[in-house]
């Protein structure tokens, strides 16, 4: 009786269908069952992958002396810190390589001391900008923290593995390229123990003993206790893969750069030396600044400053960062880099105006800023104080190009009212030409000063018909100088490709002389030719000429100038005929 009803007992999609039969009569194909696909968990395994990662790669082969020279495009003045900082930050990442090639393993060994770097500077110098310029030409994973969230949040130690964590984001998943990032945290000498209160500061002595292991060597877990994202990421890694990993990211490779302005601690050290030299009679120099007596930081002063002792340890590179005169954020305006005046650039070309600075204009914003007393950061308002004005209206109207000369800073409104009078458009635009032109001829001088260098590192000779080239490029478009340079480089890279597609498909040997890729250059940057019409007009122009002269003098090398360009059929003749004379 019972095997009877086990036989008629439908399978469930028979039951579906039934069901299924009865709706469409009931609700009239209106209401539908569909029931859930079960995959076995074996099928699932198999089918289901993890997406594969694009790895990054790690630009290990660079020296100090070429980092340096990366940053002093972008970084005025702090010539000691740039040296220490590439020095160090270089020597790091060049014994992660060795460490992983070599036999031995000497990094390996018991008390090997990672380069994590203190630095000293007041706010506005470029510190947080120097790091981000390095991490982002190394090509590594850069995080930044700030040291005073850590002693707010109570529970010590916490934020400090998430910055580690959020190196793996930065990552994008790549745990192997996060363990080789940087982590930079600001304000560090926040969490000094103050010294003007009696026991112990727990609060903030707790964040530097939290900070030790990851300085040194640690696993941190990538699964957050009680993180509930956490837990689905950890449900949804083991529904796929069926194993239980346990994800972490090891801390030894990880470079740990900590910065604060340690107004005090000035004086601390000024003490040291001053206490010292009187007991040695010998006669006190003061510094015009207190900031300098940083240079002579000592661990014992840091200590004192409140930090352990422990702490200080790990922290066994030091860079100073000097204060900023009013004549350095003149400079850092006139750096041809200088994300300040580029961005502002982009401002108003959001609304189709072109912009130009005069050199006595940028000279005000800079005696502005440097009275703000915040360095560098201070110019970023004196720019957008001084051109919001312009920036309301000048969209509203119908001049395009707005020269910002010192009246317009000193007079915003009569300047204004200039502006929007279709009468002073003369004027303005014979005011702009002017700034466009100073613009470039500084550029030109900006290049020869730095030929060497730039000739070394995109290797791009530096004629001067190509600086030439790259300094219209610059004053017509808006980008840093190095973007403009590798932007012209790809331009003469694709003429050297155009001279092999050429013998490839004529079998003539063609060289573009300098004047010859800098006048192809000069049309392809105004966008009106692509390369392959230059290269259709090219083959059109010379390929039968050539191959007469070819078959006339048995010669297949051709030198091309810029006026064999501009008249091949002369420029054949000239051969032929120079043949001819020779026989």
């Amino acid at each position: 009786m019972m095997n009877e009803r086990n036989e008629k007992i439908p399978s469930p999609k028979e039951i579906e269908k039934e069901i299924n039969d009865f709706l469409s009569k009931k609700f009239g194909g209106n209401v539908k069952m569909v029931s859930p696909l079960v995959v076995p968990q074996e099928a699932s395994i198999e089918k289901i992958e993890e997406p594969a990662q694009k790895k990054r790669k790690i630009n290990f082969d660079l020296k100090p002396e070429d980092l340096i020279s990366h940053l002093d495009q972008y970084i005025v003045k702090q010539d000691d810190a740039k040296a220490i900082l590439a020095t160090k930050i270089c020597t790091h990442f060049n014994r992660v390589k060795r460490a992983e090639t070599a036999s031995d393993n000497l990094d390996d060994m018991v008390g090997s001391i990672k380069n994590n770097i203190l630095m000293f500077g007041p706010t506005g110098v470029g510190k947080t900008y120097i790091i981000k310029l390095i991490a982002k030409k190394i090509n590594v994973p850069f995080v930044k923290g700030d040291a005073t969230k850590f002693s707010e949040t109570g529970y010590v130690g916490g934020d400090v593995e998430d910055l580690v964590r959020d190196l793996v984001r930065e990552a994008d998943g790549d745990i192997e390229l996060a363990q080789y990032g940087i982590i930079y945290i600001d304000e560090i000498d926040k969490i000094a123990s103050s010294r003007n209160m009696v026991g112990v500061d727990v609060s903030r002595s707790g964040v530097q003993r939290a900070l030790l292991k990851p300085m040194e060597e640690t696993e941190v877990d990538l699964k957050v206790p009680h993180d509930p994202i956490s837990m689905i990421q950890e449900i949804e890694r083991f529904r796929k893969t069926g194993q239980r990993d346990r994800r972490t990211v090891n801390t030894n490779n990880i470079l740990f750069i900590m910065s604060g302005a340690f107004g005090d601690l000035a004086q601390i050290a000024k003490k040291r030396i001053a206490d010292h030299d009187i007991g040695f009679g010998a006669k006190i120099k003061d510094p015009r600044d207190d900031i300098e007596f940083l240079k002579y930081v000592k661990a014992e002063d840091l200590i004192e400053f409140g930090f352990e002792s422990e702490f200080v340890g790990r922290l066994p590179v030091r860079a100073v960062f000097e204060k900023l005169t009013e004549e350095d954020l003149f400079e850092i305006l006139k750096n041809p880099s200088n994300p300040i005046i580029l961005g502002k650039k982009l401002d108003f070309a959001a609304y189709g105006i072109d912009i130009k600075f005069e050199d006595e204009a940028l000279r005000v914003l800079a005696k502005n800023a440097f009275n703000e007393n915040t360095g560098a950061r201070g110019l970023v308002s004196a720019v957008e104080k001084a051109l919001l004005l312009f920036e309301k209206k000048l969209p509203s109207g119908h001049t395009k190009i707005f020269p910002v000369t010192i009246s317009v800073i000193e007079n915003p409104e009569e300047a204004i009212r200039d502006l929007m009078m279709p009468a002073t458009h003369h004027h303005l635009e014979a005011t702009f030409q002017r700034l466009h032109e100073e613009e470039r001829e500084f550029i030109k001088a900006y290049l020869r000063i730095n030929k060497k260098n730039l000739e070394g590192k995109y290797g791009l000779a530096m004629t001067p018909s190509r600086i030439d080239v790259v300094a219209t490029y610059y004053c017509s478009h808006i980008m840093d100088i190095e973007k403009v340079i590798k932007k012209i480089k790809s331009f003469y890279d694709d003429i050297k490709k155009m001279e092999m597609n050429f013998y490839k498909n004529h079998d003539i040997n063609i060289v573009m002389e300098d004047d010859a890729v800098d006048f192809i250059i000069e049309q392809l940057e105004k966008a009106t030719v692509k390369i392959e019409d230059i290269y259709q007009k090219l083959s059109a122009d010379f390929e039968h000429g050539l191959k007469l002269v070819r078959e006339k003098t048995g010669r297949n090398r051709f030198f091309m100038t810029k006026e064999a360009l501009l008249a091949p059929e002369r420029f054949i003749g000239n051969l032929i005929k120079d043949e001819m004379s020779l026989t």
